[in-house]
């Protein structure tokens, strides 16, 4: 995946921390909508920076697509999975609030087991930004 970013501050010989704006399936077509209140966000990140580039220059960035097709798969398949899992197969019990019940419980570990795998992406550097070139 490719992105555009600013280089924030030089953090050693090879790496910078990047800033790069926040992107969403929206569109950011914010005069027509105004509902997100996600307007100007932006991620900090550490990328190589084997380029040079200088605080303040803008740069393209590229991280692996696979690496982000597994957490966006985490986040928001898993918990799904989970709530589906959780009402089908709690068929043998008839009180449909105790299915619904069993239901959102799942629902919400897949959402405590996305938490905890985002904490551990964080703790092992997130994702992999490489600075390719300047913009």
């Amino acid at each position: 995946m490719t992105q555009i970013a600013t280089i924030e501050r030089i953090l050693d010989a090879t790496h910078a921390e990047i800033s790069v704006p926040r992107k969403s399936a929206c569109g950011h077509d914010c005069e027509e909508c105004a509902g997100c209140g996600v307007t100007g966000t932006a991620v900090h990140a550490k990328a190589i920076n084997s380029i040079g580039a200088k605080p303040g220059q803008k740069v393209v960035v590229e991280s692996s697509t696979q690496s982000l097709l597994g957490i966006v798969f985490l986040v928001y398949m898993v918990p799904i999975v989970l709530f589906l899992l959780g009402y089908f197969l709690s068929t043998p019990i008839q009180s449909i609030p105790v299915r619904y019940g069993l239901a959102a419980a799942s629902f919400v570990l897949g959402i405590v087991l996305a938490t905890l795998y985002d904490r551990r992406i964080k703790q092992r550097g997130g994702l992999k930004f490489n600075i390719v070139r300047l913009f």
